[in-house]
């Protein structure tokens, strides 16, 4: 009775080897694209939530006088956030805001990994 070897040719586990490789060049790649999407996406929802805590506070300010808080400068919108600032490491460029007016160029940026966006403030007394 013969017996025959079984197992892999040294061919095939180098064809094997080498799409791995065309595989991982073409990966890697696009995973590190997804990374620079995800901390835009951050940036955007920041500037996001910072839109909503001005259109709230200034809802409320024109309710009541005594409520909300004063908003004269992009820069005042971090203390509108829930949590009362922004998140570590963001910061605002500083801009004046008009009294009653809306500025939609406040730009809120994450200096780490160059991410940023920009968010409407609402000025008022």
């Amino acid at each position: 009775m013969k017996t025959r070897q079984t197992g892999f040719t040294l061919i095939e586990l180098v064809m094997v080897i080498v799409i791995i490789g065309v595989l991982a060049a073409v990966a890697v790649p696009k995973f590190l694209d997804m990374s620079g999407d995800a901390k835009l996406a951050a940036a955007q929802g920041v500037a996001g939530a910072l839109s909503s805590a001005g259109a709230v506070n200034y809802a409320a300010r024109k309710a009541n006088a005594g409520a909300g808080a004063a908003v004269a400068n992009c820069s005042d919108a971090a203390a509108l956030l829930q949590a009362g600032a922004l998140p570590t490491n963001y910061s605002i460029t500083p801009a004046a805001v008009a009294a009653n007016a809306t500025k939609t160029d406040c730009v809120v940026f994450e200096p780490s990994n160059a991410a940023s966006a920009a968010f409407t403030a609402i000025g008022i007394n």
